[in-house]
């Protein structure tokens, strides 16, 4: 029933993620989400971000922000960054994660999706066919519980 909201994979947070390894699976393009994935909610890009980004440039990872807030807030924050961006997404529609993929020039098997929020996020990300990392301390609780249980059977199957 819940499966349709479960990440492929869930991190404490954006900074941990081993980009250099996914990028020798073949993914070529990471979609983020803003707000509370890369800086708290209105932050501007911190010094992290930065380094983020200067450092998937390194690898060869394409990138686009993928945000539902408005153009003032994604801009904001892509000062720093210059990157692609689509504000005002309406995910978990696909039509946007489709539209980040064409602009950076991969296909769903080669794009990853990183955000927060399960029914907006991963559940866009999944319906489109990408790679979910979702980066969330606090999920709600009640998806998660089916997540941890399903995992646990998969894993004893």
């Amino acid at each position: 029933m819940f499966d349709k909201f479960f990440p492929d994979e869930y991190l404490a947070s954006t900074y941990v993620i081993p980009f250099e390894e996914l990028y020798e699976k073949g993914y070529r393009g990471v979609i983020f989400d803003i707000d509370n994935t890369l800086v708290p909610h209105g932050a501007p890009a911190d010094e992290r971000a930065k380094k983020l980004f200067t450092r998937l440039n390194k690898i060869g990872f394409s990138s686009c922000l993928l945000s539902n807030n408005q153009k003032p807030r994604v801009e904001m924050f892509n000062q720093e960054i210059q990157t692609a961006y689509i504000y005002n997404a309406h995910k978990p529609s696909i039509k946007n994660y489709e539209k980040a993929m064409k602009i950076m020039g991969t296909t769903k098997e080669r794009t990853l999706f990183v955000g927060d929020q399960l029914f907006t996020d991963v559940w866009g990300a999944k319906r489109t066919g990408i790679h979910s990392i979702l980066v969330k301390r606090y999920l709600e609780k009640i998806v998660l519980h089916f997540y941890k249980k399903k995992r646990k059977l998969d894993k004893k199957g």
